[in-house]
């Protein structure tokens, strides 16, 4: 049994490609994506467990596959062991754009597209054998999202911007009732959008505001929703 031992963990450590070292990397690989996944999951992102498991698992693989085809194919001129991995790097920024959810005048899952190249970089991490380096760079991850999150929202840091939606009855030709509003709640208006529906006689308002994290928006809502006939209002955050 020793003996047994004694082999896998020489297999594992070795900086030649085989099968016991491969296994155990992708599955290493996979445990870190999970870990990061299930906070993303945790927070409602697009972007879960699944994605990111297979993220990290993949980039492992591109790395072991930078490794073994120099090491077997040693007459190959132009090997360039460096060459699958880099191309990780560049496609792995197409699979964090689709992360990212594009809003009016707002753009929502920057964070979670941060995660997945950062979680690339782990992946490739582990193909190498850089084994502590990639769990600590996890646990960075995690404190990253969880505890300074906690921290920003105890100490009220940061502005964020939100978009506020308001349907109302009729075609608002004037919005001064409505800037005057989040004047008075010290909410910056950035810009606006209007939609009207003639057919129906409603006018949807769409205001992309700057404003303090964590602020109560409830008494500004009760202030627009008295401004006129408002038939449903929204509110959407960026993260």
């Amino acid at each position: 049994m020793e003996n047994v031992l004694s082999y896998l963990v020489e297999e594992i450590n070795s900086p030649e490609v085989n099968l016991p070292g491969a296994v155990f990397k992708l599955f290493l690989s996979m445990l870190l994506g999970v870990l990061v996944g299930l906070e993303r999951k945790r927070k409602g992102q697009i972007a879960g467990v699944r994605t990111f498991a297979l993220i990290s698992m993949g980039s492992c693989m591109a790395m072991l596959l930078s490794i073994y085809v120099p090491q077997v194919y040693t007459g190959l001129k132009n090997g360039d062991p460096g060459r699958i991995a880099a191309q990780v790097i560049t496609g792995i920024g197409f699979l964090g754009a689709g992360a990212m959810i594009h809003m009016r005048g707002s753009v929502r899952g920057l964070t979670t597209a941060a995660g997945i190249w950062m979680t690339a970089a782990i992946g490739m991490a582990v193909g190498v054998g850089m084994y502590l380096c990639s769990i600590i760079a996890t646990a960075m991850i995690l404190l990253t999202l969880i505890a300074f999150q906690v921290y920003e929202s105890r100490a009220r840091l940061g502005q964020e911007n939100r978009m506020i939606k308001i349907q109302v009855r009729g075609i608002i030709e004037n919005i001064d009732a409505y800037v005057e509003i989040f004047d008075r709640h010290s909410v910056h208006l950035s810009t606006y959008f209007i939609t009207y529906d003639y057919a129906n006689n409603q006018t949807e308002l769409s205001f992309v505001v700057l404003a303090p994290s964590h602020r109560n928006y409830l008494p500004m809502f009760e202030d627009l929703r008295l401004r006129g006939e408002t038939l449903s209002l929204t509110l959407s955050s960026q993260s």
